[in-house]
Parts: C-alpha cells; structure tokens; sequence
C-alpha cells in the first residue's frame, strides 16, 4: 500500500493555524466563566483598550501576559473570569472624529451636538469592532458573553451612582480653581494628561519701575512675558538681604497703569534668575497658591482659544495698550509684548533657558493654566489618615495592596502625598454627563451653596434625570460639562 507524503512548511506559518482554533475556542465557549464551577475564584478586567484606532505592539504585549495569567490559574483548576471590553476615551476619541471631519471641511459645532455623537458612534462601532476582532486573534482567552464598553448603559449608570454617592459623602465637589487648560481641545485636563517636555525656550528679565522712584527699577525674570499683564505683586524671599527691605513697597506694571505690592514668600527661589517673581494667580499654579496665602484677586487676562482679553479694563487701565494686545493669541502676543518693553528701555536682557513645557496628552498643544468652575474629587490632605490620599498611602504601608518591585513604593509615597484635588469634569460632547442641574427660574446651582443654610444644593446631583426643579418646580438645565 502506498502513503500519501505531506510536505510540511519550511517554517511556522502561525496564519494558516491562528483564526481556526481563536473560531474554535469562541464557539466552543472553553472560556465563559460561571460562578457555579468548583475553583477558587480568579478574576481580571482587561484594561480597556481606546476605541481610537486599532491595537499596536504593546496591547499585544500587554494583553498577552494577561493571557498567561488566565490560563495559569485554568490549569490550576480556579473559576477564572476574564473581562474584555473598550474605553470610549473622551477626549481621544473625540479628537481622532474631529481630525476626520475637518478633511472633508467640516466642524463638530457646525453639525450640532446630536450629530456629531452620531459620527463618533459610528467610529465607535468602526474602530472598537476591529479591536475585539485583534484581540480574538491573538488568542486572547477573554469570557466573550460578557465584552463590555464604557458607555454601556450599565456602566454610565454605576458612572452616575458612584458620583452621586461621592458627592453626598462630601467627596465631589464644585469650585472655581485653576486647572490644566487645552485651548485645542477647549476642555480641563487633569494632572495626569499632562506631558511634560523639555524645550528651549527663553529667560526674560524685565524692569519693573518702582511707583516711589521711576527712575529705579525691580528686575523680574519670567520665561513668560505675556503673563505680566495679570500679574497682581511681585515677591522676593522674606530672608533675601538684597529685597527685605523693599517688602511692603510698590512698583508700576509696565504697559498696565496698576501698582502692585511687593510681598515676601518662601516659595521664592533666591538663586534663581534675578531672585524676583512676578505672581500671576489666574496663569501659574504656584503663584495661584502664594495668591492666596496673601489674599490676592487673580486676573484673568486669556480666553478659553488661549487669545489676550482685557476688555473689562482690570488688567490694563492704558486703552492704547489694550487695543494694542486685546484678542491676539498668547504667543503673538509674548512676542509684540517683548517689543513694547524693548522700545521703551524696560527690557533688561534675554537669555536663553531649557525649561520643561506642558501640553495636551492628546493634541500636543501648550496647555495654559486656566481659572475655570470644575467638579474635583478631594482626595487630600494626605497627612490626615481618613482622606483618599492617606488612605492609599495605609494601604501600601501595611501591606494590603503590594507594590512590585517594592523599589518603587517610594515613588508611590512621593505622588501620593504631593497630589492635588482630582480634576473631573471635561468640557466635551463624548462621555458621560455629570449628573447635576441648576434651575432656570429660582438660579440655584448643583454645587453651590443654600444662600439660607450654607449646604450644598443636594437636590439638584440626581442619578435620574431631573425635570422640575426639586426646591421650585421651575425648569432645569443639565450640567453642559
């Protein structure tokens, strides 16, 4: 009897084999996990990958050490759930649907809020259907019954629990406070989406004259000149013998027509630049923080496109400096600034200063830091023991949540106890909306407080839609953020 030879490949050809068993497992359902199965229970959700393109080589990596961990505990014997499904990623998502759109010559404003979610639902569907194809070809050994996305209806309602529940434990709140600003992508960011980038840039050490003798002058560096024009003092460090003396007196803003104080603080650092910081509260998060430990009114002098406004006259009493500056960009501006000190002899000199830059994790524009009405989480003060902060702080140092390799729980402490208040509301049209109201006709607002008692109107953050206003019955309007 004669056999039949098959000629094996010169090499593996992973092609020919993967779709037919990842076909396989899935109509066989080897992988959907019931929780009446004997085995210690053994349960991982996939980190949601973006619906904002398709998968690259370290989801692949990433998903495949997923993958051994699932099938190490199957062989072990345990229950094993594992999770897939995809993140909507609002401000990703929502800039990859404009970029698309301004190709064929059009904006998200000019279709209209219900239009423009449409064209993302439809990327939705476009582009997280091939994610779940990638990641079915890969192998991965997810429970595919139970995929999920972000704004399934089942997730935007536990979105919508967790903050209202947050927000009556006084853990969310609203307040006007300087945030990271995307003047691209017109929303908050959070700390987190900020990348930090070294860049080139310059020193500028201008002269501000004093309001007693103008003829003598104060020089002050700052890598950004444009800001002067809302800077409200000038500080020095208390313990500097160069300035002591001079704190409590007043120079003349160049360009403004305002006197502002000199004030002593130890955030200023001596050795720096001239030893001289120009404190602008509303444009730098420091300055915001010495503004207020010396009771200082910011000013606002940027719109939220990142465009020079001085309309209202509190930055700048001289009309000709402010038809001069009003509406350009900040970065005309900076330049043409520079040029008007320069021609009036108030420039003492430029150097050249490598500093590290801000921008928008999504767009790479320069974020600008922004004093803006946003819901925070509070998560501080770290050292109070009861706060989120401290809380995560116990549970890394008594041991219940480990942190491998243990090198690097000092870089955990180290965040932890320098964060801030968590930024979490987004001006955009994709995601979930904050559940809260204000009321047309009486004016109260989700957030504020009872003129009468001083509580937050509670009423007005509901898990279910509001129709009436609950203190007046008069007409509400959901929160746009």
């Amino acid at each position: 009897m004669q056999r039949k030879l098959t000629e094996l490949a010169g090499s593996y050809e992973p092609e020919r084999f993967e779709g037919d068993w990842a076909r396989d497992w899935a109509e066989s359902d080897v992988n959907h996990a019931d929780p009446a199965r004997p085995g210690d229970g053994y349960s991982l959700v996939i980190p949601p990958p973006n619906v904002t393109g398709v998968l690259h080589m370290g989801h692949a990596l990433n998903n495949t050490l997923q993958d051994v961990l699932v099938r190490y505990h199957r062989m072990r014997g345990d229950n094993v759930l594992w999770v897939p499904g995809t993140d909507h990623a609002g401000i990703a998502t929502q800039n990859v649907v404009e970029r698309r759109l301004a190709t064929e010559g059009l904006t998200k404003e000019g279709l209209g809020r219900e239009a423009f979610l449409e064209k993302i639902w439809q990327w939705k569907e476009e582009s997280g259907g091939t994610i779940i194809r990638q990641l079915k070809r890969l192998g991965a050994s997810c429970d595919w019954s139970r995929e999920r996305f972000t704004m399934d209806e089942g997730l935007s309602n536990a979105v919508r629990k967790v903050f209202v529940d947050l927000y009556r434990d006084g853990l969310i709140y609203r307040g006007t406070r300087l945030i990271n600003w995307c003047p691209r992508c017109l929303t908050a960011l959070s700390d987190i989406e900020v990348e930090h980038a070294e860049s080139q840039g310059r020193l500028y050490h201008l002269r501000y004259p004093f309001a007693d003798d103008p003829g003598s002058a104060l020089i002050v560096a700052t890598t950004r000149p444009e800001t002067m024009l809302g800077d409200v003092a000038v500080a020095v460090h208390p313990d500097d013998e160069r300035y002591r003396s001079l704190i409590g007196r007043h120079v003349v803003l160049p360009l403004t027509g305002r006197a502002i104080p000199i004030i002593g603080d130890t955030y200023v650092d001596a050795n720096f630049g001239s030893g001289v910081v120009k404190i602008t509260p509303a444009h730098d998060f420091n300055d915001y923080e010495v503004g207020a430990r010396h009771n200082l009114e910011p000013i606002n002098i940027f719109t939220e496109n990142g465009l020079v406004t001085l309309a209202d006259g509190r930055a700048v009493t001289d009309a000709d400096t402010r038809a001069a500056f009003d509406g350009l960009d900040r970065f005309e501006a900076r330049e043409k600034l520079v040029a008007a000190l320069e021609s009036r002899d108030l420039l003492e000199k430029v150097e050249e200063h490598l500093h590290a830059v801000g921008h928008c994790y999504r767009c790479k524009t320069v974020v600008e830091p922004f004093l803006s009405p946003q819901w925070f989480v509070k998560v501080g003060p770290p050292e109070n023991a009861d706060s989120l902060a401290g809380r995560a702080i116990r549970a890394v140092a008594d041991g219940d949540t480990r942190i491998i390799p243990d090198q690097w729980k000092n870089s955990y402490y180290a965040w932890m106890e320098n964060i801030k208040d968590w930024c979490v509301s987004r001006q955009l049209w994709w995601g979930h909306r904050i559940p809260a109201y204000s009321c047309d006709d009486c004016g109260r607002q989700a957030g504020s407080e009872d003129p009468a008692t001083g509580d937050p109107e509670r009423k007005l953050v509901s898990e279910k839609p509001l129709e009436a206003c609950p203190y007046c019955g008069g007409a509400v309007t959901p929160d746009p953020d």
